[in-house]
């Protein structure tokens, strides 16, 4: 059986071209992780990629650690799945002592902190948020490869620090870095791409190392990251590159869609594959994202893989106020949830963490849980940890239990209980945790052992493979990005929300267009819009209502969802 065999034709088509310069231009959905993993799996069944000589480049260890789970679940171990920044650190730590006779810098821990103490040197007493803001200014300065003076040029004024200052803050930032012998997270690239450049036996060593490269959601790659790409390349040509223009939202660090968009134009040999069949959404869904993106530069028109029959239309409601809306809401997953619906089907989604607080309280008050993604990552949570532990140690101890009731048996010396606590708070948090663990333990397969779990959980938190929540998904709409639900709530669909207050140019609104697209595209059956007027604060419908139109958005009158209209 072949690794392609199951892929549609278009993925087809992309994965069996292992050699050469190819660009994939792959809409949300279409299963841009699968024609990856089974391009390389393919390239190594015909003896064209020796894996552990292909480099997948991913932006999140969490994708990284996907990809790896998936390869080796299809029998290819070896391959190289890491972050553009952990590829470097790795080369750097290792080629230092060659080049440099010692041991590579640190790196920095904590860049507000070390941000504080340059800030001191210079007179300047920022306060936390503005150093904040400083330390994001000077990432974008290091991805998008502007030298202090270059920067300098721009006059750039950070919150009350005028440009002058926030020039020799960054002078002093990188004095005091120098002196502690330290780097930063930009500048490992930085040194990593220098290193090559200036080191000839460095760059062999490298590109003897690796001969094929993949790059995932290359619509956010920055220059510097770019860079480093092309100087790992050499004057090979082995590269894939995956990404969505129409995704591209972290302009505002120094993601650049241009080097996708112009692929074909830097690699005139360059076979380009586009992704438009939608295995995700129902076709109401769809014609909503096509609708928001029509016409855009480099946007995809996406097309359901299956005609399916009967999903509901998607709706967008006005409410009075903030408040109202968080109540319309809830009540609105309530009834959801009273009809069947699973809460970890449903997802709530933001433009900003603000918005989260009374959509928390609206769904407590009506008796549903709640996990918010940004929060604590699921195998750093203490009640995690201690079950690990905890079942680590059982596995010595004999037991006349099934696995999955020793496990069971394991948490209910922790406190664990088989009834729910009241949603919301620490306690309910805890029991949902725990509660997935045992979930796990249920679905393992026979012959499964308290020692191999444990190991298998470790070997998940290193993947940040973390299980499903039985609960309502809180998330901004950044956070949400590569994930999905069948069922969407888009809340704060309104000016000074969505878009932003602060995106006033014309690039700022398309960033926030892309945001609104990525929040529509995370929704497989049902999708449900919702803003408010803010009461006196007198808000007005998002521009990007407009522009979709009620041809694919049904309006729903607020008091339908049974909220209130007056606070």
């Amino acid at each position: 059986m072949s690794a392609l065999d199951s892929l549609d034709a278009e993925q087809r088509r992309a994965a069996e071209i292992v050699r050469g310069p190819v660009a994939v231009l792959a809409g949300a959905g279409t299963g841009k992780t699968r024609v990856i993993t089974h391009r390389i799996a393919y390239g190594v069944e015909e003896g064209t990629y020796t894996p552990n000589r292909v480099l997948a480049l991913t932006f999140t260890s969490k994708a990284a650690g996907e990809l790896r789970g998936r390869l080796r679940a299809m029998g290819v171990v070896g391959v190289q799945a890491k972050t553009f920044h952990a590829a470097a650190l790795a080369q750097l730590n290792y080629f230092w002592p060659t080049v440099a006779g010692d041991t590579a810098p640190r790196i920095v821990d904590n860049k507000v902190r070390l941000l504080a103490h340059a800030a001191d040197s210079v007179k300047l007493r920022p306060d936390t948020n503005t150093l904040r803001d400083i330390a994001a200014e000077i990432e974008w300065r290091k991805v998008t490869m502007r030298s202090i003076e270059q920067y300098a040029a721009l006059e750039r004024r950070v919150g009350s620090v005028s440009p002058t200052a926030l020039v020799d803050l960054m002078g002093a930032y990188e004095k005091l870095k120098d002196e502690r012998r330290q780097l930063d997270f930009e500048d490992v690239l930085l040194a990593c791409a220098g290193m090559i450049e200036s080191e000839p036996k460095v760059a062999v060593a490298v590109r003897e190392q690796y001969r094929h490269f993949t790059v995932d959601e290359y619509q956010d790659v920055s220059a510097l990251q770019n860079r480093l790409l092309e100087l790992w390349l050499g004057n090979r040509r082995d590269i894939c590159v995956v990404g969505d223009a129409s995704q591209t939202i972290y302009s505002f660090t120094g993601a650049d869609a241009s080097f996708l968009l112009d692929f074909g134009s830097t690699y005139r040999d360059s076979t380009i594959v586009r992704l438009e069949r939608n295995y995700r959404s129902a076709p109401p869904v769809l014609a909503v994202a096509n609708a928001l993106m029509r016409d855009r530069p480099g946007a995809l028109r996406l097309t359901a893989a299956s005609a399916e029959e009967g999903a509901p239309a998607p709706t967008v409601t006005a409410y009075e106020h903030d408040a109202a809306e968080a109540d319309g809401v809830a009540r609105r997953i309530r009834a959801l949830i009273d009809g069947g619906a699973q809460p970890g089907d449903i997802a709530v989604l933001y433009r900003s963490h603000a918005q989260s607080a009374p959509l928390q309280q609206a769904l407590a008050q009506q008796q549903i849980p709640t996990s918010a993604i940004g929060g604590t990552r699921f195998f750093d949570m203490p009640e995690v940890r201690q079950a690990i532990l905890a079942i680590r140690a059982a596995a010595v101890a004999p037991s006349d239990l099934t696995f999955s009731g020793a496990v069971r048996d394991v948490l209910r010396g922790l406190g664990h209980t088989d009834e729910a606590p009241e949603a919301g708070g620490a306690r309910r948090t805890a029991w949902e945790a725990r509660q997935a663990i045992l979930r796990l333990a249920e679905e393992a397969g026979p012959g499964s052992t308290m020692r191999g779990f444990a190991d298998d959980l470790l070997a998940r938190a290193k993947d940040q493979h973390e299980p499903a929540l039985t609960t309502v998904t809180l998330a901004t709409l950044h956070a949400a990005k590569g994930l999905e639900w069948p069922t969407v709530f888009l809340v704060g669909a309104s000016e000074g929300l969505l878009p932003i207050s602060y995106a006033t140019s014309l690039d700022g609104i398309d960033e926030e267009r892309r945001l609104a697209y990525v929040g529509i595209t995370r929704a497989e059956r049902r999708l449900v819009v919702s803003w408010s007027r803010g009461g006196r604060a007198g808000r007005r419908a998002s521009r990007f209502l407009a522009e979709i139109g009620t041809d694919t958005l049904r309006e729903v009158d607020a008091s339908a969802t049974g909220a209130a209209r007056r606070g």
